[in-house]
C-alpha cells in the first residue's frame, strides 16, 4: 500500500491540513513548518534514542501569537508540546505526531534587569548563561547552572526544575524564581507567584515549575539574582575506593560544611574528560572530588581548610587547591563537559538522574558496576554528590536494537535501585517518556491519579504535553506483567520496593 491510499497517511495529511490553515490565520507564513524537511531538525530533544515528528511546528514571535496558537489547537483538539533549546535528556520535548511543536526559540529578550531588587525579568527563550552575562556588569548572576548553561532556556529551566554544579548551596530553579507568567491550553493568561517574596492566594508556583510542561506554557520568568562572590576556590581531591569518596561527601555535610558546589565524578569518567578537555585530573583514582568555596577572602580559606581536612580524614590520595581563577575554570571544565566527553567515545548514551540519600552514594556506584556486567555495557559517572542527583551515562549505539534494549533496561534497573535505597527517579532532568515505566515502581496507581488529577484541573482535555510524566493505570500494569515474564518480580502489583 503506497502514501496516497494508506488511510493513516490520509488522515494525517487531512489532519495536517486543517491544523496549518487554522494557524495561517494567525502566524506569519515565515513562522509556521509542515514540511517534512522542515519539521526533522525538531523530532527530538537531547534524548536521541526516541523520535518523531510533529504535524506542525510554529514559531510565535509574540504573547498574542502564542495565545492564539493555543486557542485554534484547542478548538481542533490539538495537542501542544512547548519546545525551547531542545537541551532535555527525557524527551520531554518530543513531539506528537498529530499535534504542533509550539517553539518559543524567538522569545529570547532580557526584558528588565534590576539592581535594587536583585532581579531580571526574562523572555522563556533567554539562555541560563545570557542572563549571569547581562548581569554581570551590575555585579550580579544567576545561580543555577546546569551544564547545558551555554544553550539551555530559561523557559526550560522552570519546566525540569533545572539545578547544576552549584545547587547545592544556592538552590534549584524553584528557589531562584520569583514568578512565571503564560498560557493555559485553552489559551487563557497565568501567572504564578509575584514580584514579592511572597505572593496572595495558593502557592502556585513550586506546582508550575517542573511541571515538563504538563499544566502551562511559559512565556516569561522574573527571576533572583545574587551578588558574585569576591572570591572563589576549588579543590580537587582524589580517592583510590569509591566508597572512600561516597563516605567523604557524606563527612564533608556532616561537618556542617554546604559547599558552593561538590561534585563527584568515577575513573571512566575522569578519563573520558581528561582527553577531552586536558584539565588535570588524576587519572589513576578510582574517584574525585570537586567541592567549591565562594564568599570573602576570608570565609573562603577558612572553609577551603575545614574541607581539606575532612577529605585527608576519609582517605583522600591527593587534594590540589585552585591557586588563581584560571586554574579554577579549569578544575571544573571537565565536569562541564561531562556529556560531549562521553560523546566522543560513544556512538550515543543515555544519561539517567535519580537521587539517592549521599551516605548510599558508594552503594548506587558498585550496584551500577555490577550492572555494567549484567548488560555488557559501559557506563561512566558524574554526580551532583552534595544533593545525591546522580548522573550515569551508559554508552550503546542506538543503531543496535539489541544494545538500545539492554541500556533501557539498565537505566530502568539504575532507577529502581535508587528508589529501593530511599530515593526518587528524576533529580532535574524531569520524567518526559524517558522514566514513565519507573514511576510506576515509585508511585502507586493512587498517587498517579491524584497527578493526573492536578492535570485535569489545569488542562481539562488532555492536550499540553500528553502521553508523558504521569503512567496511566494501563501502562503500570503491563510494565509489572513485563517485569513477572522477565523474572524480576513474583506478580504485578506495583510498586514493589
Amino acid at each position: 500500500m503506497n502514501a496516497s491510499t494508506d488511510p493513516q497517511m490520509l488522515d494525517r495529511a487531512e489532519r495536517q491540513g486543517a491544523v496549518v490553515r487554522a494557524l495561517q490565520g494567525v502566524l506569519p507564513a515565515h513562522a509556521l513548518l509542515w514540511h517534512s524537511e522542515d519539521t526533522v531538525p525538531y523530532e527530538c530533544d537531547g534524548l536521541t534514542a526516541y523520535r518523531q515528528r510533529p504535524l506542525v511546528v510554529a514559531l510565535p514571535e509574540t504573547d498574542a501569537q502564542v495565545q492564539a496558537v493555543l486557542k485554534a489547537c484547542h478548538a481542533l483538539a490539538v495537542p501542544v508540546v512547548a519546545r525551547g533549546a531542545g537541551t532535555g535528556l527525557s524527551g520531554g520535548a518530543m513531539p506528537h505526531e498529530r499535534g504542533v511543536t509550539l517553539s518559543l526559540a524567538k522569545f529570547n529578550r532580557i526584558l528588565r534587569l534590576d539592581a535594587f531588587s536583585r532581579t531580571a525579568v526574562v523572555q522563556c527563550g533567554v539562555r541560563n548563561l545570557a542572563i549571569s552575562e547581562a548581569a554581570a556588569p551590575l555585579g550580579l548572576y544567576y545561580a543555577p547552572d546546569p551544564s547545558s548553561q551555554i544553550a539551555c532556556t530559561i523557559g526550560g529551566n522552570v519546566a525540569e526544575n533545572s539545578g547544576g554544579v552549584h545547587c547545592l548551596k544556592y538552590g534549584m530553579t524553584l528557589h531562584n524564581v520569583l514568578k512565571v507568567k503564560g498560557f493555559t491550553m485553552e489559551g487563557e493568561p497565568v501567572e504564578f507567584g509575584g514580584d514579592a517574596p511572597d505572593a496572595p492566594g495558593l502557592d502556585l508556583l513550586p506546582l508550575v515549575i517542573g511541571s515538563e510542561g504538563m499544566l502551562a506554557v511559559t512565556t516569561e520568568v522574573t527571576v533572583k539574582l545574587v551578588p558574585k562572590p569576591l572570591l572563589a576556590r576549588c579543590i580537587m581531591a582524589s580517592f583510590d575506593d569509591v566508597r572512600k569518596a561516597g563516605d567523604a561527601v557524606a563527612a564533608v555535610i556532616a561537618a556542617g560544611i554546604i559547599p558552593a558546589g561538590l561534585e563527584m565524578m568515577d575513573k571512566p569518567m575522569t578519563a573520558a574528560v581528561e582527553d577531552f578537555v586536558h584539565a588535570g585530573y588524576d587519572l589513576t583514582a578510582q574517584a574525585i572530588l570537586l567541592c567549591e568555596s565562594d564568599g570573602t577572602p576570608e570565609e573562603v580559606e577558612e572553609e577551603i581548610g575545614r574541607m581539606s581536612a575532612v577529605l585527608r580524614d576519609a582517605g583522600a590520595t591527593a587534594i590540589a587547591v585552585s591557586r588563581d581563577e584560571a586554574e579554577r575554570l579549569r578544575f571544573w571544565s571537565g565536569r562541564k563537559n561531562a556529556f560531549p566527553a562521553s560523546g566522543r567515545i560513544s556512538p550515543d548514551y543515555m544519561c539517567m538522574d535519580s537521587t539517592i540519600p549521599r551516605k548510599r552514594l558508594a552503594d548506587i556506584l558498585l550496584a551500577i558496576q555490577q550492572m555494567e556486567q549484567k548488560y555488557q555495557l559501559r557506563c561512566a559517572n558524574v554526580f551532583h554528590a552534595g544533593d545525591g542527583n546522580l548522573h550515569p551515562l551508559i554508552l550503546f549505539d542506538a543503531n543496535d536494537a539489541d544494545q538500545l534494549h539492554r541500556c533501557e533496561q539498565f537505566g530502568a534497573e539504575i532507577l529502581e535501585t535508587s528508589v529501593a535505597m530511599g530515593g526518587t527517579v528524576t533529580g532535574e532532568h524531569g520524567v518526559g517518556i524517558e522514566k514513565l515505566n519507573s514511576m510506576c515502581v515509585q508511585f502507586s496507581a493512587d498517587e498517579n491519579e491524584q497527578m493526573f488529577g492536578v492535570k485535569r484541573a489545569f488542562d481539562p482535555k488532555g492536550l499540553l504535553n500528553p502521553g508523558k510524566v504521569i503512567p496511566t493505570l494501563n501502562r503500570c500494569a503491563e510494565y509489572g506483567r513485563m517485569l513477572v515474564r522477565a523474572g524480576q518480580i513474583s506478580h504485578p502489583d506495583l510498586p514493589r520496593f
